[in-house]
């Protein structure tokens, strides 16, 4: 067992790392790619999301994908939902988490949900109870909490008062994002302080992208305040539509690396997971899988 303990690493890369790819992804190799990465012992993956193909065409298959995802003890495939109809067709396809997004930009809200932060927390009600009523976690996201590309500089208040009011309407953990890249570490060390004041860092996760280059160092900071969970995406996959500039997430080969040399265990096989990476860099390409 490692000194340091363990760390949980949440795969977004079938989801957030893909849905930003203009070429159409045959729904067999997001499936393939999310059996890559259990394979490599990653045991919590966003597969897909149930969201509208007219704003988001990469998840039109969301569906496909959710039924066709390996099914296996200890992994847990969540989907990120917007509304409950999103939530319910999610469920009836076999989720086994859901998450939700809001921002702690008004104007990044208006931008990615077309409503204020407050409505979009409004929606989520419905979304919470219909999982409750199915045994389900949601998770929440906070999008923009270090900076907003409309806005720029986003005040740690404003990231605590969205993450409680999360976990106030029942989500059972919070991950704030910095959604655009740019945050260093003194800026999430000045976030965290804030938002740990009213919310346990067991509750917390964190989710970089590494536009800047600082998202190990990030995370360094998050370890520091308690946070152990942190999301990656195999290959460092993504980009944000509605986040000009983004650059993609922090890449989950660099997490376990990273993570593994400070002593953590995450409970990934580096060397399963460049099967996964080499797929995913496949699917980047515009190649995926030989028939």
């Amino acid at each position: 067992m490692s000194q340091s303990g363990n760390v949980t690493i949440v795969e977004v890369g079938p989801r957030d790392g893909l849905q930003n790819e203009k070429a159409v992804i045959r729904s067999q190799d997001k499936v393939a790619l999310i059996g890559l990465l259990a394979d490599a012992g990653l045991r919590r993956i966003e597969a897909t999301a149930f969201v509208s193909p007219k704003w988001v065409p990469q998840m039109a298959d969301h569906d496909q994908v959710m039924r066709g995802a390996p099914r296996r003890p200890g992994l847990v495939l969540s989907a990120l939902v917007p509304n409950e109809k999103g939530a319910a067709a999610a469920i009836e396809a076999g989720v086994e988490e859901l998450a939700v997004f809001a921002s702690a930009s008004e104007t990044f809200a208006r931008k990615n949900t077309n409503c204020t932060i407050a409505q979009s927390i409004e929606r989520f009600g419905p979304v919470i109870a219909l999982a409750a009523a199915h045994g389900l976690p949601v998770r929440g996201y906070v999008s923009c909490a270090i900076d907003c590309p409309y806005e720029g500089e986003i005040e740690p208040q404003a990231v605590r008062d969205v993450s409680e009011r999360l976990i106030g309407i029942g989500c059972h953990e919070v991950a704030v994002s910095d959604t655009i890249g740019r945050a260093s570490p003194g800026r999430i060390d000045r976030m965290l302080a804030e938002v740990t004041q009213g919310i346990a860092a067991s509750r917390l996760a964190c989710h970089f992208h590494d536009t800047s280059g600082q998202a190990l160092a990030n995370i360094d900071v998050a370890l520091a305040f308690g946070v152990r969970v942190f999301d990656s995406a195999v290959g460092g996959l993504g980009g944000c539509p509605y986040a000009p500039g983004a650059a993609g997430n922090v890449a989950t080969e660099a997490v376990v690396a990273h993570l593994a040399a400070l002593g953590y265990d995450t409970g990934v096989d580096a060397d399963k997971l460049e099967d996964a990476r080499a797929l995913a860099l496949r699917l980047k390409a515009g190649t995926g899988l030989r028939d």
